[in-house]
């Protein structure tokens, strides 16, 4: 389709405007050709009419003209039908397909509803299926695209793989006419007529192109990516949580007491394990407690100076109630047991204490790992309290211990060094806790050591509970389970 000129090449003046409007001839520039003009200056300013003189250009006569023949030249185009071929291969899976199905033959037309994948289509269609008119578009040309979709399930329990066919309108229409709306192109054949004049006839050809789109999706199960995917999706709830973690921090934040529904939220989401898990082949590793600090101090790195002035790491202490602490360290009774006093031999004199040492009732040790006191700063020592002398020293109570714990053990049998372990063990209980692997690592003060010591110099006598002591501490606990029932 299109509109064939005729053309001679002639002289003629340029329609006048700002730019070719001229009263002299040197106002025009030879060979200059300028952009709204049909041709080149020859360098003449030459009358237009009456009123203006504009630059005269040599170029091809008659101008050419914007209109285009109405209606379109080759309107019974629209009955004209093309066959599209297309073939998709997915190389994942080494599956190839075409277009061109076996159920269709030659006659069968593309029908959106009767024939929806026969790959002959007729001109017409394809422009109404794509919202227009093939009469109106075929004047000025366009440009149609004809999209393939192709959504294949390679599966063999649930194969289908066939094209899906789409069109729409690409060019653009709506824009003005000076800018050459639909598509169209212009080619020449050059001659001279009998005269020895140039002539050319210009061919403005407007079309309809077709622009063929395809997309295609494959799919097939494969365990392994199966696998991978449902990792991938668990992993989105890892990061869930550190997003409501973020969240409720971020909304505890805004209230008037932003500590408690934080703290709350984290006492309920994590639980406070007491002390680490301590490997037992940790030989530098080493805990420490002070009576005047709540935690329990780990040190573990091999020793420079003194286990006193070691810096190491603050572990909290277990909380143990009192029914709690006396059923691990002392079982429950009703006899009263009256404290041993301290040997005199050895009481603290505090020119002889060393340097790390701060109740003054330490004694010089030469390895470093012993060199601690019971105390970080100076003040009281703890071998002073009266849970010390009790828990710790007192023979009857360690005597005690032993046999509730053995049953048959009798006090003859008994020596200092078992005495002097059972009250190490009952310090450790008491200021470490129970937990095993904190207590073989436990170390004992030095002002403690002696004065736990001082138990090899008293000797041992045997301890018995007379049937009178029996009846009153039966009677004393009876009341007692009573209560408890």
């Amino acid at each position: 389709m299109g509109e064939l000129i005729k053309l001679v090449r002639n002289f003629l003046s340029c329609y006048p405007n700002r730019k070719t409007i001229c009263s002299q001839d040197n106002i025009c520039k030879k060979g200059h050709a300028d952009t709204y003009s049909n041709g080149i200056q020859t360098g003449l300013c030459v009358a237009y009419n009456s009123t203006y003189k504009t630059c005269q250009v040599r170029a091809w006569c008659p101008v050419e003209s914007k209109s285009t023949p109405e209606p379109a030249i080759l309107a019974s185009a629209e009955n004209f039908t093309v066959l599209i071929k297309n073939t998709i291969h997915f190389a994942a899976f080494g599956f190839t397909r075409k277009n061109i199905l076996p159920e269709y033959n030659v006659t069968c037309k593309y029908n959106k509803v009767d024939a929806p994948r026969c790959p002959i289509f007729r001109l017409g269609d394809i422009l109404s299926e794509a919202g227009e008119s093939f009469s109106q578009v075929a004047i000025l040309g366009g440009i149609v695209g004809i999209e393939i979709n192709w959504k294949c399930d390679l599966d063999p329990w649930a194969f289908s793989c066939h094209p899906q066919y789409s069109f729409r309108r690409l060019d653009d229409k709506a824009v003005d006419d000076s800018l050459y709306p639909g598509l169209s192109f212009r080619f020449a054949k050059h001659y001279k007529g009998s005269d020895q004049k140039e002539w050319r006839t210009l061919i403005k050809a407007y079309g309809i192109r077709f622009d063929i789109q395809v997309y295609g999706t494959g799919g097939k199960f494969q365990f392994l990516e199966l696998v991978i995917f449902i990792g991938s999706y668990l992993s989105y709830f890892g990061l869930a949580t550190v997003l409501l973690d973020l969240l409720i921090s971020q909304y505890y934040k805004c209230c008037c007491s932003p500590n408690s529904g934080q703290k709350y939220y984290d006492e309920q989401k994590y639980k406070e394990i007491q002390g680490p898990n301590i490997l037992r082949s940790c030989v530098d590793l080493k805990f420490v407690s002070f009576v005047d600090q709540n935690d329990i101090i780990m040190v573990d790195k091999k020793l420079r100076k003194s286990l006193q002035k070691t810096k190491g790491h603050h572990i909290k202490r277990e909380k143990l109630t009192t029914s709690e602490l006396f059923t691990r360290m002392v079982h429950p009774t009703a006899i009263d047991i009256e404290p041993s006093p301290p040997s005199k031999k050895y009481l603290n004199k505090a020119s002889d204490s060393p340097g790390w040492c701060q109740c003054l009732k330490c004694h010089k040790e030469k390895e470093l790992e012993n060199q601690l006191c019971c105390r970080s700063i100076k003040g009281e020592c703890i071998t002073d309290s009266d849970m010390f002398k009790k828990l710790v020293l007192d023979k009857h109570t360690l005597v005690y211990i032993l046999q509730y714990n053995d049953p048959l053990l009798k006090t003859h049998s008994l020596d200092n060094e078992k005495l002097v372990n059972c009250a190490e063990q009952q310090y450790i209980r008491w200021r470490f806790g129970s937990n095993t692997d904190i207590m073989v690592f436990s170390k004992v003060p030095s002002c403690c050591k002696f004065e736990i010591r001082n138990l090899l110099d008293s000797n041992i006598q045997e301890t018995s509970v007379d049937a009178k002591a029996l009846s009153s501490s039966d009677a004393s606990q009876k009341p007692l389970l009573k209560h408890q029932r």
